[in-house]
C-alpha cells in the first residue's frame, strides 16, 4: 500500500468498512439514507465505483475487493469526494454473499472485467459459473439486474452460455446476446486503452425474472 492508501484505510475503515465477521447486515443501519443498493464485486482500485457513487447519490453502493491497496484507494477516493453512500468489504465475494447480504436486497450486481483465466485448464476458476449465478439471483430483488462486462471475448461467450441456461434470469438484450454499455458504467482508463488498440468490450445484463 502507498502511504496515502494506508492513511485512508486507517482513517476511514471503521466508518466505511464492513466485516464478514459481523454477519448479515441491516442495510437501513449501514447507510445514512435508505435507497436501492448496488453491489460491485472486484472493484480494483475503485475509481469507477467511486465515480458511480458520486454520480448517482440516490443509490447506495457496496463494493467487495480482496486486495488491501484497492480498499485504501477507494476509501481515499470516497472521502475526497465526500461520499456517504458507499461501503466496502475487504474479503472474498463468496463469503460476503453467503454470510452478509439479505436475500432479495440488491437492486443491481456488477461484475466488471473479472479475471478471465485464459488457459483452458483454469476455466473452472472463472467466477461466473452455474452455482455462483444462482447465489447472485437469491440476493437480487425481483426485477434486479446482474450486469457483467469483459474485454475477453471467450469469457463473454462463456458468461452468455452460463446465463442463457440459468433458471430465473432473462436476457435484457433485444437479440438475446449482448447489450450496449449502459450510461451508468464509466469507461475506465484500462478500457479506453483497449479501445485505442482495437479491443472489444462485451456487456451482459440479465434481469431476475423469478
Amino acid at each position: 500500500m502507498t502511504p496515502s492508501q494506508q492513511q485512508a484505510f486507517d482513517s476511514h475503515w471503521e466508518t466505511q468498512g464492513l466485516q464478514v465477521e459481523h454477519g448479515q447486515i441491516d442495510l437501513a443501519a449501514v447507510f445514512p439514507k435508505p435507497a436501492p443498493v448496488v453491489l460491485e464485486i472486484g472493484f480494483g482500485m475503485g475509481q469507477s465505483l467511486a465515480a458511480m457513487a458520486e454520480q448517482y447519490p440516490h443509490l447506495n453502493f457496496i463494493g467487495i475487493e480482496v486486495h488491501k491497496p484497492g480498499i485504501g484507494a477507494i476509501l481515499r477516493e470516497a472521502n475526497s469526494r465526500g461520499l456517504t453512500n458507499l461501503r466496502v468489504y475487504w474479503n472474498d465475494a463468496n463469503q460476503v454473499i453467503d454470510r452478509c447480504l439479505p436475500d432479495a436486497s440488491l437492486h443491481r450486481v456488477q461484475l466488471f472485467f473479472p479475471d478471465p483465466w485464459h488457459k483452458k485448464r483454469h476455466h473452472k476458476r472463472r467466477l461466473v459459473q452455474e452455482e455462483f449465478v444462482q447465489r447472485i439471483r437469491r440476493k437480487l430483488e425481483s426485477g434486479g439486474i446482474f450486469h457483467m462486462a469483459t474485454d475477453w471475448q471467450p469469457y463473454a461467450e462463456h458468461m452468455l452460455e452460463i446465463m442463457q441456461k440459468a433458471p430465473g434470469f432473462q436476457n435484457c438484450a433485444k437479440d438475446n446476446r449482448y447489450c450496449p454499455r449502459p450510461e451508468y458504467r464509466p469507461i475506465t482508463k484500462f478500457e479506453k486503452r483497449g479501445q485505442r488498440l482495437g479491443h472489444g468490450v462485451w456487456d451482459l445484463l440479465f434481469i431476475r425474472s423469478s
